[in-house]
């Protein structure tokens, strides 16, 4: 019995090759090449680590997605040339030394996951720094020792925001209020940081307090002022601030105050003045209705009295008729 010959392996072989060759030279990673002391690979990922950089590297692949230009001296990052990568979804900036980003920064970042900002130099994240970056869901921030104040609005676009960690930082409060409105946040790292326990941060405490299970390290997440309670953890005394921080009325307390009692005695200053024409209209009525009453009583008076005379004098007709007959 003869065996049907086999389909020969060398032309399948062939179409790989070409495919390969075909892929490899339309790939933008191969054909732009690769900027100096960093390495590129075939899977869009372009290595810059540790190559003691000082500037933003150029020439980079445009279809790059992950980019790694850490442990460098980096001290800037152009918005220019960095959002020429609109392909973007790894991005790690850690240990140089940049010392400012804006929202100009990302601008064209859409697809951008992870950001890695840790061990710079920066002192501030100014407003919607990070609002271009729709699709972060991972933001590291860490042990930058002159950072010390976060915009309220720095994280307000960012829905898809799952993890943040702001630790090791010079920070002494933290307005939460678009934090606790990101639908996605799991996961926050505040610890390392000399937070100000204090009236003024008392929303942070209790935030700490109500939902510890999301922080990082919740337990060296402690108070850096006042003395009397520092290294005391942040979520222990959240309950101890909201106890303190309303024993006395404010300013704005007192306006409440002063506004309810006017509107209490303009409403019943209204009150007894409706009830006065009130009371002076039913009276009026009361008063006319018995006027009319007694009018209806004389008239009814009078028409007995002529009842009554017209029947004596028709009496006295017929005594005198009788008489004369």
């Amino acid at each position: 019995m003869r065996l049907a010959p086999q389909p020969s392996a060398q032309p399948l072989r062939l179409t790989v090759v070409l495919l390969l060759a075909t892929a490899a030279i339309a790939s933008p990673v191969l054909s732009s090449g690769c900027p100096d002391r960093c390495v590129c690979d075939d899977q869009l990922v372009v290595q810059c680590a540790g190559q003691h950089l000082t500037r933003f590297p150029v020439n980079l692949p445009l279809a790059t997605r992950q980019l790694i230009i850490s442990n460098n001296g980096i001290v800037e990052l152009p918005p220019l040339a960095l959002n020429y990568l609109s392909d973007l979804v790894y991005l790690d900036c850690s240990n140089n030394s940049l010392t400012e980003i804006s929202e100009s920064t990302f601008g064209n970042l859409r697809k951008l996951a992870y950001l890695d900002l840790s061990f710079n130099t920066f002192t501030r994240i100014e407003d919607r720094t990070f609002g271009p970056l729709a699709s972060l869901v991972m933001l590291r921030m860490t042990d930058n020792p002159g950072l010390s104040e976060i915009h309220p609005d720095a994280f307000v676009e960012n829905a898809a925001l799952q993890v943040l960690d702001v630790s090791r930082n010079n920070l002494t409060a933290l307005n939460i209020t678009s934090l606790i409105a990101l639908p996605a946040l799991r996961s926050v790292g505040l610890s390392g940081n000399p937070w100000s326990c204090e009236c003024d941060n008392e929303d942070l405490c209790l935030w700490v307090h109500l939902e510890g299970f999301k922080f990082q390290d919740e337990g060296q997440t402690v108070c850096g002022s006042p003395a009397d309670i520092q290294g005391r953890r942040l979520g222990e005394v959240g309950i101890q601030l909201r106890t303190l921080c309303h024993q006395t009325l404010g300013s704005w307390d007192y306006l409440f105050f002063v506004v309810i009692g006017f509107v209490i005695f303009a409403a019943g200053t209204v009150s007894a003045w409706v009830m006065g024409v009130i009371m002076v209209l039913y009276e009026r009525y009361i008063k006319k209705k018995d006027e009319q009453l007694d009018v209806d009583d004389e008239d009814d008076t009078n028409e007995t009295g002529r009842i009554s005379r017209a029947r004596g004098d028709h009496g006295n007709g017929n005594l005198k008729t009788s008489h004369n007959v």
